[in-house]
């Protein structure tokens, strides 16, 4: 069963150890535990990535109007 990643990493902070999770189980040259192991840690921080978005979703949603949520297509950094 998936943990949730200790000490309550901000979201950049547990997308990082995602990327690197990922760099390492596709490298392939890992042995088959440590490969289960970083899985199983790259799966909790998927789903923790996945909370705090939709965490931050439902914060944007509280200041819009009638819980709508603007599309960003066509905006544009100044």
């Amino acid at each position: 069963m998936s943990q949730v990643p200790q000490g309550n990493p901000s979201y950049e902070e547990a997308y990082q150890q995602l990327e690197q999770i990922l760099q390492a189980l596709e490298n392939g040259d890992l042995p088959l535990e440590e490969s289960l192991k970083l899985y199983e840690l790259g799966a909790a921080l998927a789903a923790y990535c996945a909370q705090k978005l939709d965490e931050a979703e439902l914060r944007v949603r509280q200041w819009q109007p009638d819980d709508q949520i603007s599309s960003l297509d066509d905006w544009q950094e100044a």
